[in-house]
């Protein structure tokens, strides 16, 4: 594709099997992608700046994701009995994770203002 970058695609899928290596192995309870995601940040937190290449790569990658959401929604359309049947966990979970996820945003994107600021 279009400002797509070999060596950052790589990386990119290199830190999706590390990801999937220590969740086989270490933990099983969270998922591959997810800890791959952590490495990445944990990278550029040690680099301090993403590199142009992995910016246009990631960009680029961008633009297919609602492909990788046909998916999903086709098996949620298609299991609409089972939502059905378990509606009061899974309106918990969300709700749950929206109040834990919403204020770590705002304290983490205050905390990224207030170091930026410090750094000029």
């Amino acid at each position: 594709g279009a400002g797509m970058n070999l060596g950052a695609l790589l990386w990119l899928m290199a830190l999706q099997v590390a990801g999937a290596v220590i969740s086989h192995f270490l933990v099983p309870a969270l998922p591959g992608p997810i800890i791959g995601m952590v490495l990445l940040v944990l990278g550029l937190v040690f680099l301090g700046e993403v590199p142009e290449a992995l910016q246009k790569t990631a960009s680029a990658l961008l633009g297919y994701l609602p492909l990788l959401l046909v998916v999903p929604a086709s098996g949620i359309m298609l299991s609409h009995d089972r939502l059905l049947a378990d509606w009061l966990p899974i309106a918990l979970a969300l709700v749950g994770s929206l109040l834990v996820a919403v204020p770590f945003c705002g304290w983490l994107l205050q905390w990224l203002i207030r170091r930026q600021e410090s750094r000029q």
